[in-house]
């Protein structure tokens, strides 16, 4: 067999240059500091970080066991892990068939409810709670009709708590589930439904099992936000104790009296947020 003729080997370099070159150009461009985008990026970490680190370093780490111990402390966390879970719960039995909903079926309308879905979003909390106010409370368009009917009050209640933060918390697990939804593959649905399943076997032995991971992500979420709820809480259930002081208004009472209290408290918060957050970064991070 003739060997190659030497132009052959002229043409073949420059593509054998062009393959070993290009990971050595990206290593290039991946080595260099961009400072015109290094300097902001950096002042933006130290302004999102820094209050933080100053509720470090101010927090009486001497004397926090004793004050995590103080009863309105324990009852504050106590009512706020409780509410929490339940309004978390309720935003599950509710939100998982919206977000199938909005994924899954075409009406008219559709982009109007999506919109407003997710209005708590961007909606101030007083103005949810105010919201809240006028259609569940004792004269709103709804609330007067349960009292009269059921003898139903929700304004200033445990259950108040539980409404005003799966109110606004409630969108963090929709758009989760949807976007899951979106993304999961439609075939294992076709196929099962092929086999004779009906929409609801679909649903649940089939799509359930799916999204579980956006559903969990939702769910996590949602309680975070629920624990974390301050304004529609403050209006539509006030700030009793025992009753509805949760953890962020028990840490606006004490900064006002103790804010030593506070800082603790909201370390408790922040301890809270930071887990979570943590649990969720293989998700957010491996996300297309």
């Amino acid at each position: 067999m003739s060997a190659p003729a030497p132009e052959h080997l002229d043409s073949a370099e420059p593509r054998r240059r062009g393959l070993t070159g290009r990971p050595a150009a990206r290593r290039a461009v991946a080595g260099r500091l961009p400072w015109m985008l290094v300097v902001p990026a950096l002042a933006g970490l130290v302004f999102l970080t820094l209050p933080l680190a100053g509720l470090l370093v101010r927090a009486p780490w001497s004397t926090l066991p004793q004050r995590l111990a103080e009863p309105h402390v324990l009852e504050a966390l106590r009512l706020s892990l409780i509410t929490a879970t339940v309004a978390t719960a309720v935003c599950l039995l509710l939100g998982v068939p919206l977000a199938w909903l909005l994924a899954r079926t075409e009406f008219p309308g559709r982009r109007l409810v999506r919109a407003l879905v997710t209005v708590p979003l961007v909606l101030p909390p007083v103005v949810g709670g105010v919201a809240l106010l006028l259609v569940l409370g004792r004269r709103g368009l709804v609330g007067q009709w349960l009292e009269g009917a059921f003898g139903i009050t929700l304004p200033f209640t445990t259950a108040g708590v539980v409404v005003a933060e799966a109110f606004v918390a409630m969108p963090f697990l929709v758009i989760s589930v949807e976007g899951a939804l979106r993304g999961a593959d439609r075939r294992f649905e076709e196929a099962a439904a092929t086999l004779g399943a009906s929409r609801w076997t679909v649903f649940r032995r089939v799509t359930l099992p799916m999204v579980m991971p956006g559903v969990v992500a939702g769910a996590v979420l949602c309680w975070a936000r629920a624990l974390g709820e301050f304004g529609a809480t403050i209006t539509f259930a006030g700030n009793f104790p025992g009753t509805t002081r949760t953890m962020p208004l028990a840490v606006y009472l004490a900064l006002e009296t103790e804010p030593e209290a506070a800082i603790v408290l909201s370390l408790v918060l922040l301890a809270v947020s930071v887990v979570i957050l943590a649990s969720l970064r293989d998700r957010w991070v491996s996300a297309p």
